[in-house]
This record gives C-alpha cells, sequence and structure tokens, in this order.
C-alpha cells in the first residue's frame, strides 16, 4: 500500500511541470499504463487532477483550493512562540513578532526581557511604522508601487532626531533593507532603546511577519546588540521553514 500512495503522490510533482498523457505518466513512474491510469483514475476521483479533452492531465482545481485553505489557516504566531521563546532565553532581551495588516504594523506576540527594565509595546497594538523595523522589514517587501503608494502616505513624526524624516528617506531605508534582508531601529523611536529585526517568509518568499530583539541602551549598547544578528536571522529562518513547510517542526 504505502508503494501505492508513493507512486500516486509522484503524479503530483510531474503534472505540476504541465499536463502529461497517460504514457508520460507511466514512463516516469516506472510502471505499465494500466497501473498508472489506475492511480489517475484515484486522484481524479479526489480532484486532485483533471483529465483534458486532448486526454492528458493537469493538476485538479481541488488541489489548489486544499493549498489555499492550508496557507489561510496557518497561524505564524503559533508557529513562532516557542521559538521567540527560546531566543528570549539565550538572549534576555524582548523579542515581538508583528504582520501587516489594513495598513498598520501590529504586534502579535512579545515575549518579556528579564531585565528590569521593560517595554511599553503591548500585543495588538499598532508599532511606529515609520521608524520600527519590523514594519521596515514588512514595507519593505511590498511591490514597488505600493511600497512608494504607502511612504507618500504617511506622516513622519520625529520622535527623536533619529526619527526617519520623510518619504524620500524612508523609501531610501526601505529599498537598503530589501536588499540587505534585517533591519534596524536605533533610537528612532525612543532614544533610549535599540532594535534589529529579521522577517518570516513564507513558501512564496514573501514577508509574512517580521520579528525583532529590542533593549534598552542602558542593558546593552547598540553596537552589542548588533552582534545578535546572526542568532535572530537563524531563529527568523527556522520559523520561516517550519511556516513553509521547508523544514520539519521543532520536536516538543
Amino acid at each position: 500500500m504505502s508503494q501505492t500512495v508513493d507512486r500516486a503522490l509522484s503524479i503530483l510533482p510531474l503534472l505540476a511541470q504541465g499536463p502529461a498523457d497517460l504514457g508520460q505518466v507511466a514512463d516516469r513512474l516506472g510502471v505499465h499504463k494500466s497501473t498508472a491510469l489506475r492511480l489517475l483514475r484515484t486522484l481524479h476521483e479526489h480532484g486532485l487532477v483533471y483529465r483534458q479533452q486532448d486526454h492528458r492531465y493537469r493538476l485538479g482545481a481541488r488541489l489548489f483550493a486544499l493549498a489555499q485553505e492550508a496557507v489561510e489557516n496557518l497561524d505564524v504566531r503559533e508557529i513562532a512562540h516557542s521559538h521567540l521563546v527560546a531566543l528570549n532565553e539565550r538572549c534576555g532581551h524582548t523579542i515581538h513578532l508583528a504582520v501587516y495588516e489594513e495598513s498598520e504594523v501590529l504586534y502579535i506576540d512579545k515575549v518579556e526581557s528579564r531585565y528590569p527594565v521593560r517595554m511599553y509595546s503591548r500585543v495588538g497594538k499598532p508599532v511606529a511604522i515609520t521608524v520600527a523595523a519590523v514594519a521596515k522589514l514588512l514595507l519593505a517587501d511590498l511591490p514597488e508601487t505600493e511600497r512608494r503608494a504607502v511612504a507618500e502616505r504617511l506622516d513622519y513624526p520625529l520622535y527623536t532626531p533619529r526619527s526617519t524624516p520623510g518619504a524620500s528617506a524612508f523609501l531610501k531605508e526601505l529599498a537598503t533593507v530589501r536588499e540587505q534582508g534585517w533591519a534596524t531601529d536605533l533610537g528612532g523611536h525612543e532614544e533610549s532603546i535599540n532594535c534589529i529585526g529579521a522577517p518570516i517568509r513564507g513558501a512564496d518568499g514573501r514577508v509574512v511577519a517580521a520579528m525583532s530583539v529590542s533593549a534598552p541602551n542602558v542593558v546593552v549598547t547598540a553596537e552589542e546588540l548588533l552582534t545578535l544578528l546572526p542568532l535572530l536571522r537563524r531563529t527568523a529562518d527556522a520559523i520561516s521553514g517550519e511556516y513553509s513547510g521547508h523544514t520539519h517542526p521543532k520536536e516538543a
């Protein structure tokens, strides 16, 4: 039975390359045409493949519907949380997870610092979109036309002397973030707080969320915080792999 399942599943990546006839499927699987036909009929009954009028087979609509449903039901917070906790245990600083929704960047998870000085950020609260590292990562991934439109309609409060002063500077910084794959907020929102961020990507490579490590400069300097960037990026990559299905989930 396991061999039958293996052969049936092997048909799907074959058809992902384009429609194929019965002979091509049989040749690729190394089986007789009657065996290939039986497998194709089973997949067809479940809507996973479709037989065209030219007698070639292609992937079925049911497969795409299942894939879309799976993506919509993925909870990036649930997948990421244990990774955020593990990162917090290693570095001790505040860890945030954020997403871009309806023109706002929102924190959806937070692991508190173990140090006495705490940040006032809250889950569900919008971030300072023009300065926060997580916001820069999420907006940098937008298509250029949308990215420019968003940047030009934003206000640019000068929280500190290091705040982003306007759309031109913001777009320039987003281009840098897009190229380097990480972001910082070094005193842009609060002069005493520094932050580094990394993106979490889905199976299509697009940024679905962003995470960050934040710390007050009385605990760690900006230069010292930046030394955690490799660890942060490895954590973000691990979450991305688990979220996209490219790696196996961590064992409990």
